[in-house]
């Protein structure tokens, strides 16, 4: 059982089949083919079903699944190791952030690494924060950027900070600018906030609607919304009011075109975390990374 087969295997779990895995791959159906036929000939198990006219794992191939990732990831890095004897400050380096924690100092860390070490290769990569602690997993990304940390026992968690939530509104809005008693006074009005996908569970979405509820806030009039550029602006328009980190409307507070609510009950927080994998490779420049990554962050948390 080589890397290749379970790479393979892998590859037509998460394309959904053998003809799109065969895409991915760059190599021909027949060839898919037999590799999974070869390997589950090895094991002795179909690690594949064929249900309604769609290639679904059997329950061998569910077990398989992690401990695959694992074989893989762990043969990518000992490729990585032995290249990094040849090189220091260059090479390849994959960064998974949480989409909405690409904004201004996202992009402060990249420039600062970018004239640092012009060498390294480096790609970005955006998802939830579940989705970026399986890329860690399965050795797509070196470093992960998320919010929370994830108890998963193959991953490490470093926090970098806390970044406290706020209410925002319109300018114009009759409580901008000025201070309730608690989140449940806010009951009342319409919230933009991220929705809750099943299979793509955002931290961001479920920490807001558990904060509704703590606050006996469960039937909210409420309006989903994907992305946080188009929050903002229907906030900008008078649509509805949001919870967001600080970060995420610094600029648009800052020019007036959005305002804030002062909340007296309201003391709740994001945690901000680098995830990378337990035990795994960590070559030069990806630790440099990390290191811009840390001095970056370490200013938010020193102004808080």
């Amino acid at each position: 059982m080589d890397s290749d087969a379970l790479n393979t295997f892998l590859v037509v779990h998460r394309r959904g089949g053998i003809s799109n895995a065969a895409k991915a791959l760059h190599r021909s159906q027949p060839a898919i083919s037999r590799r999974i036929a070869l390997l589950e000939q090895e094991l002795g198990v179909p690690l594949f079903e064929r249900i309604a006219g769609k290639t679904r794992l059997s329950d061998a191939g569910r077990v398989m699944v992690p401990y695959a990732e694992r074989a893989v990831a762990a043969a990518q890095d000992a490729e990585n190791a032995v290249r990094a004897l040849s090189r220091d400050n260059s090479g390849p380096v994959a960064l998974a952030v949480t989409g909405t924690l690409a904004g201004a100092q996202l992009s402060r860390v990249l420039k600062r690494f970018a004239r640092q070490y012009p060498d390294v290769q480096l790609t970005l990569r955006t998802a939830t924060s579940g989705e970026v602690s399986d890329l860690i997993r399965r050795g797509e990304a070196t470093i992960g950027l998320r919010y929370n940390s994830d108890g998963s026992h193959d991953l490490d968690c470093e926090r970098l900070f806390a970044e406290p939530l706020q209410v925002v509104c319109a300018p114009d809005h009759p409580q901008a600018g000025r201070r309730v008693g608690k989140l449940a006074d806010l009951r009342a009005e319409r919230w933009i906030a991220f929705p809750e996908v099943p299979g793509r569970r955002e931290i961001a979405a479920s920490h807001v609607f558990a904060l509704f509820l703590t606050q006996g806030m469960g039937e909210v009039d409420w309006t989903p919304v994907d992305s946080l550029t188009a929050q903002k602006r229907l906030v900008e328009a008078g649509l509805g009011i949001a919870l967001l980190a600080q970060s995420h409307a610094a600029e648009e507070i800052r020019s007036s075109a959005i305002a804030t609510i002062r909340v007296g009950d309201l003391t709740a927080s994001h945690d901000v975390v680098a995830v990378t994998r337990r035990g795994g490779f960590l070559s030069a420049a990806s630790r440099r990374l990390l290191e811009v990554i840390r001095r970056e962050f370490s200013k938010t948390r020193m102004a808080k």
